[in-house]
């Protein structure tokens, strides 16, 4: 089987096949969720059967649904999503129609509406026709539409050898219904309902002639499902007011910010809808999934790193993230699937291909950052909320974890955290840069495995340090002075073996050969966000993150500029990813770059505006230019969880605040705001019993803040200048 590539296929292969497996322009695409149901259409609403559907766990089961009137694409004259990522809206207008009795109807006298959400695996629609003409007209409206139930992963791109049987589509004057049979023995249906007779209804469309009185209004109403319904207004009013309810009630966990900037607020407003939105209430809680469309479904990586970034005012979604993987954390040894016990999961899929084992992704272990991160994340979540009765739960987990981050170390002798795939199925690089190409030595040359990654190493040296610090509360002692003795291992190791001196940085990666992979990349600001760095390193770290050969203006660069393997039109060498600039931010935070972090923070939320305030998966890394917008990649994901979150490890990095849940106190170290907000409050924020305001103000050149008179229960505030 040819090598898969989890975040991408080869960049060649991924950017030559973007007409037939991928949508174009994706900043354009318009994406609704809910739960493991997800669609993707264009500006018209119109699924045209490349990257774009209406998919069911991972599989698309709407491939073509298109609208024409008079036999022609109606003129588009807007787009958009509500607020709260329920409602996606076309405004349309029709282009001139010949009546049958030889009338002409000029262009821009019918208003056509589409709006449409999804829920409970159900996508429900509505066609709304508004005649502003001086005269009756007939209006004939055409639907396209087909279910090829594909895969994920063939809609991506990868071939397969055979597939099972679709049946021939059944047809009534109300319903077209599409089935496939797949070779995992599962029958997978779509059903196309209208709730009015088609004048002509054929297994690939529907017609129907609509006759509106002037100044009149008709309405069509569809759903499609995996099985019949028959759609009206009262079905589609009581669906649409349940999804709002639900994801009103996903938006009120935890903290909001609001500031005086109100296009600043547009964007904390989408990013939180857009966590919302990706947040799936699975038994163990919540969690959010990656990214729409490919990555719609749990990953370790992207759900840890999330939690994370949303931990300071969210904490229940890290206590979601760690239940859902600790339930599936591996306990044998398995090469097709990269497991190993102990090794917490990098993904899981639903569909037919992993399902059969044609890929190892049904539920995959390849990623060498997770173990580590996942540790990171309980310590974090205990030390956010004081909550040792989830640690006393998750403590066998977290002890398994630790064994297998021991056990990863001792096979190199040098405790280095590495990764070399256990079979040709798997990725070929396991850290966060998992793209084949992503992993290279100064001269471009692919290194040999085992490849030990420098921010894994950062990331286990936090994840030993938060152990020792649990197991020290647990009365451990031997345990936590193992683990610390082991972090500060880890510590020197990484001070030894992947600094340069004369670039004055650290290696990205140390190969199967102990030979450093000499190349300047955003993953060193990975090692602030943990504290590794002594703080004269950091700070030539620091100066060279801030520089122009990886600080774009708009976001940090994956690898700097002056390198070999260089592209701004990369996937991971010379792009842009939000989420690795708020680390580093968070990294140049922790070491005191404020000032700097504010910058970073307003080069993102400007990039966002152009972006229509959605940061996707990652954008282009030219240098910002005067008068010019971000540029996109053209196949990354949109919206993205860890992209959305970014926005407030950001905010949290500028307002230096740390909640401390074992002392229930809020402790904030030299605040500032963002560029042009001059104040911002974070309202019911939870620490301990306590729901507590935040104010932060900006008084000439310094930064105040204070507690609102408003809370419920007591926290003391820490304020340090």
């Amino acid at each position: 089987m040819k090598e898969l590539n989890e975040r991408h296929l080869d960049p060649a292969i991924a950017l030559a096949a973007l007409d037939e497996a991928a949508p174009r322009e994706p900043h354009r695409q318009f994406a609704l969720k809910h739960e493991d149901c997800f669609v993707v259409a264009d500006g018209h609403g119109d699924i045209n059967g490349k990257g774009d559907g209406l998919f069911r766990n991972d599989t698309r089961v709407l491939s073509s649904f298109r609208l024409f009137v008079g036999g022609r694409r109606p003129s588009l004259l807007g787009a958009s999503l509500s607020q709260d990522n329920i409602m996606f809206t076309a405004n349309l207008t029709n282009l001139q129609l010949t009546m049958a009795d030889g009338r002409q109807t000029p262009q821009g006298v019918v208003h056509i509406e589409r709006t449409r959400f999804l829920w409970q695996d159900r996508m429900f629609e509505r066609i709304a026709f508004s005649n502003y003409s001086g005269h009756d007209i007939l209006i004939p409206l055409r639907l396209d539409f087909g279910a090829d139930f594909r895969d994920m992963f063939e809609v991506r791109g990868t071939a397969r050898s055979r597939r099972g049987r679709s049946h021939e589509a059944e047809v009534d004057a109300h319903s077209v219904s599409f089935c496939y049979d797949g070779l995992d023995d599962v029958s997978r249906q779509s059903v196309i309902s209208f709730s009015r007779p088609a004048d002509l209804i054929e297994p690939d469309h529907a017609e129907f002639l609509f006759e509106v009185a002037r100044r009149g209004h008709e309405t069509l109403f569809v759903e499609v499902g995996a099985e019949f319904a028959p759609p009206d207004r009262d079905r589609f009013r009581a669906a649409a007011a349940r999804a709002r309810f639900a994801m009103r009630s996903k938006r009120r966990h935890g903290a909001t910010v609001h500031s005086s900037g109100r296009v600043f607020n547009d964007w904390l407003i989408r990013a939180r809808a857009d966590i919302a939105l990706l947040t799936t209430e699975l038994r163990t809680g919540p969690y959010p999934y990656a990214g729409i469309p490919w990555f719609s479904t749990a990953f370790g990586r992207d759900g840890v790193i999330s939690a994370l970034q949303m931990l300071w005012l969210t904490p229940g979604l890290a206590r979601g993230v760690l239940a859902f993987l600790a339930e599936h954390q591996s306990t044998e040894t398995s090469p097709f699937s990269d497991s190993e016990p102990g090794k917490i999961m990098h993904e899981t899929r639903k569909g037919e291909m992993a399902v059969l084992r044609e890929l190892p992704f049904g539920r995959y272990y390849g990623g060498v950052d997770t173990t580590p991160l996942y540790i990171y994340l309980a310590s974090s979540y205990a030390d956010r909320t004081g909550d040792m009765d989830f640690v006393d739960q998750m403590w066998p987990s977290l002890c398994a974890a630790a064994k297998w981050m021991e056990e990863a170390g001792a096979r190199n002798g040098d405790d280095f955290v590495t990764y070399k795939r256990a079979a040709e199925t798997g990725l070929s690089n396991q850290g966060w840069k998992d793209s084949a190409d992503a992993i290279f030595h100064a001269n471009g040359r692919i290194p040999a495995g085992p490849i030990a990654l420098v921010e894994v190493q950062g990331y286990v040296f936090a994840a030993y340090k938060g152990l020792a610090s649990l197991a020290e509360r647990r009365g451990e002692d031997k345990r936590a002075e193992h683990w610390q003795a082991m972090a500060e291992k880890i510590r020197v190791a990484v001070e030894s073996r992947f600094w340069m001196e004369e670039q004055g940085y650290y290696a990205l990666a140390i190969d199967g050969e102990g030979a450093q992979c000499a190349v300047r990349t955003s993953n060193a600001g990975h090692l602030l966000y943990v504290g590794l760095p002594s703080p004269e390193r950091a700070e030539r770290v620091a100066t060279q993150l801030l520089a122009a050969s990886l600080n774009t203006g708009w976001g940090i660069r994956t690898l700097a500029d002056d390198e070999m393997p260089f592209n701004p039109m990369s996937y991971h060498n010379g792009s842009i990813w939000p989420h690795d600039t708020a680390i580093c931010a968070a990294g140049l935070s922790r070491y005191e770059e404020r000032a700097s972090v504010v910058k970073l923070m307003s080069g993102m939320f400007e990039a966002a505006v152009q972006f229509q305030m959605r940061l996707p998966e990652l954008f282009c890394g030219f240098t910002r230019a005067p008068g010019e917008a971000p540029v996109a990649y053209p196949v990354a994901c949109l919206p993205q969880a860890w992209s959305a979150g970014s926005a407030f490890m950001l905010m949290q990095a500028c307002l230096g605040i740390r909640i401390d849940g074992w002392t229930g106190e809020i402790c904030v170290e030299r605040p500032q705001l963002p560029i042009g907000i001059d104040n911002l409050s974070i309202r019911h924020i939870g620490v301990g019993d306590a729901k507590v305001d935040i104010i932060f103000e900006r008084l000439g050149d310094r930064v105040v803040c204070y507690l609102d008179h408003r809370h419920e229960g007591l926290a003391p505030l820490i304020v340090r200048s």
